[in-house]
């Protein structure tokens, strides 16, 4: 299974959109705690799902159950806690939510994580991914688009 990641932050509309048709991406799964921010700019939960149908013929999804809940998201921003302590926290939050077994393996082949961060590194999708090739027999191939 192929799966893929991708932050739409310091990326224009063109290159985001791009990556995904180039890729062969079947749908966004939407990771966001906020999908509708003004912020977002293409990326907002309506818009995206527009553009992703005109322009890359793919699907859109949001699952909040695999974002971060706010008080964990806000503590990390405000620098309250490390990253460390947010992936543990993280971590913790997947197992409880027992997403191994609510999530349907299927979205996530050829779908896409998509969150706001630029690069994966210190990103929640890149642990839901993570975290699922532990708990998952299937072996998830992990592509960030960068």
């Amino acid at each position: 299974m192929k799966t893929f990641t991708i932050g739409f932050t310091q990326k224009g509309a063109k290159r985001f959109f791009t990556l995904l048709r180039r890729n062969e991406v079947s749908r966004i799964i939407d990771v966001r705690l906020n999908n509708v921010s003004q912020l977002s700019g293409f990326a907002k939960r309506n818009d995206l799902r527009y553009f992703l149908s005109e322009l890359c013929g793919a699907d859109y999804i949001h699952l909040d159950e695999l974002a971060p809940t706010k008080s964990i998201l806000s503590d990390y921003k405000k620098k309250i806690i490390t990253w460390n302590v947010y992936e543990e926290k993280f971590i913790n939050l997947m197992a409880k939510r027992n997403i191994e077994r609510t999530i349907d393996s299927s979205l996530l082949d050829h779908g896409c994580l998509l969150c706001s961060e630029h690069e994966p590194h210190h990103c929640h999708r890149r642990l839901v991914v993570d975290y699922l090739n532990e708990h998952w027999d299937t072996n998830i191939k992990v592509v960030h688009l960068i």
